[in-house]
């Protein structure tokens, strides 16, 4: 399993490093954007209503021997949570999520499993339109996403940054003011968002992937040298024991050698 994890987490860790800077210059991009929108159309910063209801986008692996990834991730969750003051309603991506939102009775929206190391965006296209939808229907004022970002090897941070709504990463220049857009700001703000929420989710759930297979990778590595050194130290408690056995029979005999030597004299 060791071996097996090893080698996926070679190219999952290739994934995740290759996505990093398409979706980094797509959140810059549609940051500008989304201010230079606002600005033009009159709006102030386009933050909602404080007491409105977040929603987090929670992913977590489908199954386990991998360390305390899950649990690590699950508690950086249980805490944004508790930190809040206003409704959380929450989405699963794995089933490890699942378990958690169903123990810990979270307000669960859906949930979505078993996608693959590699889903395409065909795959996760049904999971960004249903938070694109809840977003823009106000069912939802801000939405954030919590996985697990792999750092190295041996770390994998537990990560919630905030997806919507969308502000700019950079400080807004003059230059924002020179776009032309075609056919209107408005058009384009929208098909913007929507490769926005995409690139998000992919590029997320591939962080999550490579640091499912760094930790079991890891946890294998741990396990597989705690088994040999119990299977070590369960051998050498049997052969002492065996040795402590075979020391008895040896004075028996020699007890009743002697005993008949003895014996034998007296007659």
């Amino acid at each position: 399993m060791e071996m097996i994890a090893s080698a996926r987490m070679r190219r999952t860790e290739q994934r995740a490093l290759e996505a990093r800077p398409y979706a980094a210059r797509l959140s810059i991009l549609m940051g500008l954007v989304a201010d230079d929108s606002r600005s033009r159309n009159g709006q102030p910063d386009g933050e909602r209503q404080e007491a409105g209801q977040s929603l987090v986008v929670h992913m977590a692996t489908d199954k386990g021997l991998c360390g305390g990834l899950n649990a690590h991730v699950n508690h950086s969750l249980g805490a944004f949570i508790l930190e809040q003051t206003q409704p959380v309603v929450v989405i699963t991506v794995g089933r490890k999520a699942r378990d958690f939102a169903l123990r810990s009775r979270l307000r669960l929206a859906a949930e979505f499993s078993d996608l693959g190391d590699a889903p395409g965006i065909a795959e996760l296209r049904p999971l960004c339109g249903l938070i694109t939808g809840m977003f823009s229907r106000g069912e939802v004022d801000r939405v954030y996403l919590s996985y697990s970002r792999y750092v190295s090897l041996t770390v994998q941070r537990p990560t919630i940054e905030e997806l919507l709504p969308v502000v700019a990463s950079v400080p807004v220049s003059d230059e924002s003011q020179s776009f032309i857009y075609e056919p209107d700001i408005g058009k384009v703000v929208d098909a913007l968002l929507v490769r926005y929420v995409e690139a998000a989710i992919y590029h997320a759930y591939l962080e999550r992937v490579a640091s499912e297979y760094a930790a079991r990778m890891i946890a294998m590595h741990n396990a597989t040298d705690s088994a040999i050194e119990l299977a070590e130290a369960m051998t050498m408690e049997l052969n002492k024991s065996r040795q402590t056995a075979i020391t008895e029979e040896i004075c028996d005999v020699s007890a009743g050698t002697e005993a008949l030597s003895h014996g034998g004299a007296g007659g």
